[in-house]
This record gives C-alpha cells, structure tokens and sequence, in this order.
C-alpha cells in the first residue's frame, strides 16, 4: 500500500450506500412482488426469512474472502484506494501486484474484498428496511388498526446496531492488519447475527401462519440451548484456529504430529490481544502455540459432536422438532467431515468453507429449534400433542409421556 494512502478514505462513502442499496431494492422488488396478493405482515416475514437467507451467504463469502487471504485486497476502508470500486483503482493495485504478486492486494483479490462489502451493505439496507417495517407495525397496532406484532420492535432495531457494529469491525480488520483478536470478534459477530435474524423469522413465520411455539420437554429445550453455546465458543475457537492459520499444524487424525499430545504452548497460543503471527513483545509466534490452538479446537469439537449427536437422538426418541432432528444430525455429521478434511487433505478451499458455512447453520438450526418451542413438563407435552396437528408443529409423539422433564 502506497505510505500515502490512509486507512480510512471516505470519499466514496455515498457511492457505497447507493451500491448497497441499488442491491438491496433487487430482493425487496422479488419479496413485494411475490407476495403482493398478501398482507404487509406476510410481506415482512418473508423479507425477514430472505434477509436471514443473505446475512448466511455473507457469512459464508466472509470465510471466502478470509481463506483466499483478500481481507486485505483493499487495504483502506471503506473503499478500495479511495474508490467505490477496484475499476477506480485499476493503477494503484496494478502497482501493488507489480512490487509484489503475490502479495496482499492484487485484482483478483480486491474484487472479493469490496464484492463483500457490497453484499455487507446490502445486508444493512434490508436490516434498516425491517426496522422500519416493525416499527410501523408497532405504531398500526398501537392506533387499533392491526393486530399484536410478532415481537417487539426492539429486536430488530437492536440487529440494525449490531451489523452497524459488525461494519466498524469489519473495518478494523483492514486498518489494523488482520488483527487475529478482530478478526475472531467479526466472525462471532456475524453468528450473532444470524442468531438474531434467526429469531425473528421464526416469530414472524409463527404469527404468519397464526401458530404456537410447540411444547418440548424441557429437557430437550435446555438441550437446544447449551448446544447452541457449545457451538458459538467452537465457532471461536475454530475462527481463532483460522484466523492464525493454525489449522495445519497439525496434519493427522486422530493423533497430531504422530502423538496423543504433541508439545504446545498454551500460553502463547492463547495470547490474544498480539498481531498476525507475532507475540505482545514482538517475537514470532511458535510452532508449539500454533499446534495449542489447532488442538483445543479438535479436542473441543469432540465434546461439540458428541453432544449434538446425543441431542439429534434424544429428539428423535421424543418425536419433537423432527425437521430440525433431520438438520442437526447431518450438519453434524458435515462439520466432522468437512473438519477431517482441512486437517488430512491439506486445507481445501471448499472444505474449509464449508466448515464455517456448517457452523453457521448449526446455529441457525438450533435458534430454529429454541424459537420455535416452549419448555414444558412431560405432561404438558403429551397433553398438547394433539392439537399440534400440522407438520410445522412437529406432532409430539404419545411416548413423549415416559420422557422426563
């Protein structure tokens, strides 16, 4: 990067914002025309199920932007050396990939970079759309002229500050070098995300098909939701074994480095606040520290599996929530085989994307699951199971009666 560029650059801020939303107004265009039959309501729900759809496929072109090593293919913010787009930049990065080919900001590169900044800004514009929609719900209900909202307006309104929030991270990540700490941070931040639009559109698809959560015994529901916070601390440390390219360290399986418990240094390892590949007083970060980090991971991804596995069969058992049953075991079953993968076939690109893409859906699988029922007692349960008639209940099977709360 030229030592005169800033970090920071906000001319082409306006032009950004209207990318984003000449982007944006293409799924609002397909949502009202699709469901323009319908009422307002039903048209909020499914631009909050497809908001949710996209927030995924941002996540998922996040790891690709990561994994092909382009977080930096812009190296300013929110541009790309003071452009809208990398068309603008053409002598600039021309001239970065002369000095150095391979280096971080080449063509290739800085189109993946600002083609995630465009669906990023995309994603906020139809978060700031449904914002509005709630709140304007809310002000119909509030004069009698519509019926109680889904949930409270405050949800999405708290989702527009958190991917305002995930913006400034994701600007972090570029100005301060691909900070392993940001980076991990903006990829939580993310599965926040997606945990949050999550919630909502079940709600949303609950009121549109004027449903109930259906009754889980409250086993399984706290099941659910220990499950999903065993998934968001694997997610973290699988982004902090990403994010310090730690996932080679260790290249068999079962064993690593041919032991059961190769040499590490944990404190290295986990020593967060550091640059890329270095330590706090400057040193270069060991090879035993880089194996600390891949092995936590994979020993804690047994306990994750394990538990999911457990959780998939006790919900089978009980005949609730079959669909998301179905989902849970095979995203299960993809991040064991996606995770072998990165380790034995020497990292792939598509396992390794995959890999985060199956975490993410794990998580959304499971807020599914949450949002979608109630804690109840065995009782309550079997009691409830005939009026759950429709397959979107998931119809409690009658020997749920033998399963303890």
């Amino acid at each position: 990067m030229s030592d005169m560029q800033p970090l920071y650059d906000f001319a082409p801020v306006l032009e950004l914002m209207a990318f984003g939303l000449v982007i944006a107004l293409a799924p609002i265009t397909w949502v009202w025309l699709r469901n323009r039959h319908h009422t307002p309501v039903r048209r909020l729900q499914a631009l909050t199920v497809l908001t949710l759809f996209l927030t995924f496929d941002l996540v998922m072109f996040g790891a690709f932007t990561r994994l092909t090593d382009s977080g930096l293919g812009c190296p300013d913010w929110p541009g790309c050396y003071g452009s809208s787009s990398p068309v603008g930049a053409r002598e600039e990065i021309t001239a970065a990939q002369t000095a150095m080919p391979s280096g971080p900001v080449t063509h290739g590169k800085a189109w993946v970079e600002m083609i995630h900044r465009y669906l990023a800004t995309t994603v906020g514009v139809l978060i700031i759309v449904l914002t509005i929609g709630a709140w304007w719900q809310w002000r119909q209900y509030r004069k009698g002229l519509a019926g109680a909202p889904e949930h409270s307006p405050w949800w999405p309104t708290f989702t527009l500050f958190w991917v305002c929030l995930q913006g400034a991270f994701g600007a972090w990540t570029v100005t301060m070098k691909l900070f392993p700490a940001i980076v991990t941070a903006h990829l939580i931040g993310g599965s926040v995300l997606l945990i949050l639009l999550g919630v909502q559109a079940v709600h949303r698809t609950l009121g549109s098909r004027q449903q109930q959560p259906v009754r889980v015994p409250r086993g399984i529901w706290i099941g659910l939701a220990v499950a999903a916070f065993l998934v968001v601390i694997q997610t973290l440390l699988g982004g902090w074994v990403s994010t310090n390219y730690a996932v080679l360290a260790c290249t068999t399986f079962p064993t690593c480095q041919g032991s059961w418990w190769p040499a590490m240094d944990f404190s290295q390892g986990f020593q967060i606040w550091r640059e890329l590949g270095l330590l706090k007083d400057g040193s270069h970060i060991s090879f035993q520290a880089l194996t600390a980090i891949h092995y936590v991971h994979r020993l804690a991804a047994y306990v994750v599996l394990a538990a999911l596995f457990a959780l998939a069969w006790r919900m089978h058992r009980t005949g609730v929530l079959r669909d998301q049953t179905r989902w849970l075991a095979g995203l299960a079953v993809l991040q064991f085989l996606t995770g072998l993968s990165n380790v034995v076939l020497d990292w792939p690109l598509v396992a390794a994307v995959l890999h985060t893409g199956g975490a993410a859906a794990l998580l959304v699988v499971l807020t599914w699951g949450l949002a979608a029922s109630q804690p109840a007692d065995a009782a309550e349960v079997a009691e409830s199971a005939p009026a759950s008639g429709h397959p979107d209940q998931n119809t409690v099977r009658a020997r749920t009666t033998k399963v303890s709360a």
